[in-house]
């Protein structure tokens, strides 16, 4: 939904899936929130990938940092960088929600529930293969809310049962292995 413009969750949805949202890889992938899509409070930023070659949408000036340690060419082992990943299909973060007892992140203003991402998806390679690693970054200031920690925990869940590396990046580093 664009900052101006509030539409059911559920057309929102539909919409993003039509116009390929969360989809494709390098140049091809179309994160699922852009800048336009999310109000500010503070950075956003649009940026154009090298090793990928097409714009990615940052929210804050963590994404930023991150993205750009992630961009570096001398960083050879990262082959793509897929931001503002979603969690679909949403069906699957519900039943994570439902079986944890905690509920599910939803629209503000329509109360229904919206697909949650995550900051970053990135491919590398390394001797075994090629590897996913999800990662979701938040202020080291922020991860104190009980709010947060229920996200992070369906986040968490979600990425284990797709067999994916997540961890948290904070302005801190890491708390699990980040890509080198």
């Amino acid at each position: 939904m664009s900052k101006g413009s509030r539409r059911s969750e559920s057309g929102a949805i539909a919409r993003r899936l039509k116009e390929g949202r969360g989809q494709g890889s390098e140049k091809s992938y179309k994160p699922w929130l852009t800048v336009r899509d999310v109000p500010s409070r503070g950075l956003s930023v649009r940026i154009k990938g090298r090793k990928t070659g097409r714009v990615h949408h940052l929210l804050s000036q963590l994404e930023l940092s991150y993205f750009l340690l992630l961009d570096d060419i001398r960083v050879s082992c990262i082959m793509d960088i897929r931001e503002q990943f979603p969690l679909t299909p949403i069906e699957t973060t519900l039943e994570i929600a439902d079986m944890l007892s905690i509920p599910h992140p939803k629209d503000p203003k329509t109360g229904e529930p919206i697909v949650m991402t995550t900051d970053f998806l990135v491919i590398v390679t390394s001797a075994d293969g090629e590897r996913r690693l999800a990662r979701t970054l938040k202020p080291s200031a922020d991860l104190g809310s009980p709010r947060v920690i229920e996200k992070f925990e369906i986040e968490r869940i979600y990425w284990e049962t797709q067999g994916v590396d997540w961890g948290i990046v904070t302005e801190r580093g890491a708390s699990c292995a980040a890509p080198a």
